[in-house]
């Protein structure tokens, strides 16, 4: 029997036994002394509960955004990967003066609607010299099943279907954490903070091992300056117009220095 329910029931019990003696005022206040007893002691119980739910309630499990670190002198340039459509190795110092951003993606994950937004971002960003690049993984969920020569078919006529093509580079299939992650993320994950505290479900989740700056799943983004260092990281679930105006703002500042 729980602690609480166990007081509770003694207390009544010695109401009972003051019953048994039939003292007229004992019987007349053991009633209230016994409510009054309960209030007291389910709130003595009580109380450590609300107390942990608060602190969930005040924990702050994911950030909107993190600045990446301001001593990072590698940067990307030192990189590149297989483009998806025409299978060209690209190196991303061809990329140099560029803003970048970087994205890994996948197709049957329900946040696979940011692939149209991420369309959108690219047309609204590219006069301010900003490009997407894109990195299909089917290591949150399996959530990117398919082969390589199967991935563009699958963006037009499955999800997010109705004909859509990317308008930006996407990259051959590989992964971003674990053993076998392709260098630049591991590059990029160093050069940032995590945007959580939680990893997620060990189920869902294929890699080992497990490190602390890991994605956390489908879509967190990585910005990368013109001069090929990291500049800011971006939780998966954050709204892709909340990244464009992240964007915007940082570069305002850049082009004031």
């Amino acid at each position: 029997m729980p602690l609480c329910d166990w007081m509770v029931y003694l207390q009544i019990g010695a109401c009972r036994g003051i019953k048994s003696r039939e003292d007229p005022w004992e019987l007349q206040t053991c009633p209230a002394l016994l409510i009054g007893t309960m209030i007291q002691i389910w709130a003595s119980c009580l109380f450590p509960l609300f107390l942990t739910g608060f602190a969930q309630e005040t924990l702050k499990p994911q950030e909107i955004k993190v600045d990446c670190n301001k001593t990072v002198t590698d940067t990307i340039y030192e990189y590149g990967a297989v483009t998806l459509n025409d299978k060209k190795y690209i190196q991303f110092k061809q990329y140099a003066g560029k803003h970048v951003l970087f994205v890994n993606v996948a197709s049957y994950c329900d946040l696979t609607a940011q692939y149209p937004e991420l369309n959108a971002l690219q047309e609204d960003l590219q006069h301010f010299n900003v490009i997407i690049l894109g990195f299909p993984c089917n290591q949150f969920g399996k959530q990117e099943p398919g082969k390589n020569s199967e991935i563009l078919s699958g963006l037009k006529y499955v999800r997010p279907g109705g004909g859509f093509v990317p308008n930006f580079q996407l990259f051959e299939k590989g992964d971003v954490n674990g053993e076998n992650e392709q260098k630049v993320f591991t590059f990029l994950k160093n050069s940032c903070p995590p945007t959580s505290e939680l990893l997620g479900s060990s189920k869902h989740l294929f890699w080992e091992p497990f490190k602390v700056h890991d994605i956390r799943w489908n879509f967190e983004k990585f910005l990368v300056g013109t001069d090929g260092v990291p500049v800011m990281r971006w939780f998966h679930k954050i709204p892709v117009n909340t990244v464009k105006l992240d964007i915007l703002e940082y570069l305002k500042q850049y082009d004031t220095q």
